[in-house]
């Protein structure tokens, strides 16, 4: 995929005097104003994460009454009914708070829904499943709930109480719960824990019982270290693919120190399992860890991993875990084909200037793996994709939309071809009837092509810096590194180098020769480059400038910068594009 090139303006001034406030490079700088801190103090709360950062979980709508109901089980000896969802963040936040509540004294249980049987959060099925199987007075529903208007009412019917712990988008008609803790209830984006996903919402929840009850002097709240379940905050919120900002960052930075010294054999033995690297970063929970951890619950049911993160059992652990990453091979092999399929068909029909958002369905495909398909056609096509499959009257799917489109509210104006929907703005789930497969296919293109442009559709590669080859070494890689944990709302720094040429071949690498390593010069300075996942894609030739990110490899002992190849041009080609470096 080819990019248009886009660098960050830069504010030479600013650049400087953040640079002399905070006590970085000039590069560091750049860096921090593109990520809007303007200010020193915002700058330097952002490259040193702490705990205490972290604001007061009472400011959460509803979170108040939650806590106080809560409180009112645990002094009853009330049932608790923890009823998550079946991906990495429901499933860290379930555990998470039974883990919690339980040390605290409430009467806990969990229930996880079945995607094949249940359908998708807290349908009419899994709770009607629910109170005949495990009989709660009340029931806290974790990442799901926001829009079961029918369900909770159906549970107040039964006289069974419900509690919302939810960051999903609301519909036009809210349910009515004792208590909907969702921060998107605020009026504004920059609410309270507005970009938290429900593992980071679970941890709030606890925060909030454990002060309540070190207030009201339980014992048990005064010896809850809440610290040892930062690991789970993390892995829900990288998984989840929420903005490493704010409250999320400072979660997720501080959650994979307590990752690497875990004391859960479940997590212990997962490492091994993915052979996951110590210390661990994002990439490896987002592509080791999370995705087995995902795979129970795609093929089957979430509740071994629930059970790993859960159990103190070292032996027990270890077997879940290799069952865990079994489930996970048999998923790459079942989305390899299904994804491999998908593609083939669009092949077919697809029509760019038509087809705004790409939406396909066979009964036959998995529905556990259709959300991973998407994002493979949306990656392919470079449109939003909406795949879904199932059998009988109801097909289920799953779509991963653009940056400029909001997926979950063109669902909703699409409501009268759906059963269900729900999600966020990239990615959101939903289930129709076969028969509406093509009525909602051309309703939601009408919805994109009002609000997108083809332009839209031309991916942008979002550049920081512009430097010489010199001035990418392990000096600036290492103080880049202070914008550590990267990820989602927080991308990894992307440099333009020009003016290079090849120095000797290239060579070709993997299975598939999808990769390729060459080393390149300006003339006074070489590196090694690595492109990762090229394809057929031509190597560069003659003069060229290269977008990079730019990384530590260490190799027998040696250790030095190599450069990640995101994209090439030939040289002079990117306009007036002539940024002074940073050195």
């Amino acid at each position: 995929m080819k990019y248009r090139w886009s660098m960050a303006p830069c504010d030479a001034s600013m650049a400087r005097s953040l640079a002399r406030e905070v006590g970085c490079s000039l590069a560091l700088s750049r860096c921090l104003l593109n990520r809007g801190f303007l200010d020193a103090n915002g700058a330097a709360a952002f490259l040193e994460p702490r705990l205490r950062q972290l604001g007061d979980p009472d400011l959460l709508p509803d979170m108040a009454v939650a806590v106080e109901r809560l409180i009112q089980a645990r002094d009853r000896g009330e049932r608790v009914v923890l009823f998550g969802d079946y991906d990495v963040d429901g499933v860290t936040a379930t555990a998470l708070l039974e883990e919690i509540m339980s040390a605290l004294g409430w009467q806990v249980s969990s229930y996880l829904p079945s995607r094949f049987e249940e359908g998708y959060g807290l349908s009419l099925m899994a709770a009607g499943n629910c109170a005949d199987g495990l009989q709660p007075r009340l029931l806290l529903a974790i990442d799901c709930g926001s829009t079961a208007v029918e369900s909770i009412a159906w549970l107040n019917q039964a006289g069974i109480d419900v509690i919302v712990l939810d960051h999903h988008q609301l519909g036009s008609v809210l349910p009515a719960p004792v208590a909907l803790v969702n921060p998107r209830r605020t009026d504004t984006s920059e609410g309270p824990g507005v970009e938290l996903c429900s593992a980071g919402l679970a941890f709030k929840l606890a925060h909030a019982l454990v002060k309540e009850g070190r207030r009201m002097g339980w014992a048990e709240a005064a010896g809850c270290d809440l610290r040892w379940v930062l690991d789970l905050a993390a892995l829900g919120t990288v998984a989840d693919l929420v903005p490493l900002r704010g409250e999320n960052r400072i979660l997720v930075a501080v959650g994979l120190e307590y990752l690497e010294r875990t004391r859960r054999p479940g997590l212990q033995a997962l490492k091994r399992v993915a052979g996951t690297r110590n210390p661990p970063g994002v990439y490896e929970v987002a592509f080791q860890l999370a995705p087995r951890l995902n795979a129970a619950g795609r093929l089957e049911s979430a509740s071994d991993a629930l059970e790993l993160l859960l159990t103190r059992d070292a032996g027990k652990a270890e077997a879940l875990a290799r069952r865990l990453d079994e489930r996970n091979r048999e998923r790459q092999r079942l989305e390899r084909g299904i994804a491999d399929e998908a593609t083939m068909v669009v092949r077919t029909w697809f029509d760019p200037a038509r087809d705004f958002v790409i939406v396909e369905g066979k009964a036959e495909w998995h529905v556990g793996v259709v959300g991973i398909v998407a994002s493979r056609v949306l990656r392919e096509f470079g449109r939003p994709a909406i795949i879904l499959g199932g059998d009988g009257d109801e097909w289920r799917g799953s779509g991963r939309s653009i940056v400029g489109f909001d997926l979950a509210s063109a669902l909703g104006e699409c409501r009268e071809h759906l059963v269900r929907h729900g999600g966020h703005g990239m990615a959101a789930g939903l289930s129709l009837r076969p028969d509406q497969l093509e009525p909602f296919r051309r309703r939601l293109n009408a919805i994109a092509h009002a609000r997108l442009q083809p332009a839209d559709f031309e991916p942008i590669l979002q550049l920081d810096l512009e430097l010489c080859l010199a001035e990418v070494n392990l000096g600036l890689v290492e103080e880049l590194g202070r914008l550590d944990p990267i990820g989602q709302g927080n991308p990894a720094v992307q440099v333009a180098v020009r003016g290079l040429n090849l120095v000797g071949g290239s060579r070709r690498m993997g299975g598939e020769a999808q990769h390729a390593r060459f080393r390149v010069s300006d003339g006074t300075a070489t590196a090694e480059a690595v492109w990762w996942n090229c394809g057929n894609r031509p190597i560069p030739t003659g003069r060229f400038d290269l977008a990079v990110t730019p990384q530590v490899n260490t190799y027998q002992g040696r250790t030095s910068v190599q450069l990640k190849v995101l994209d090439w041009q030939p040289a002079d080609s990117s306009g007036s594009g002539t940024a002074a470096g940073v050195g």
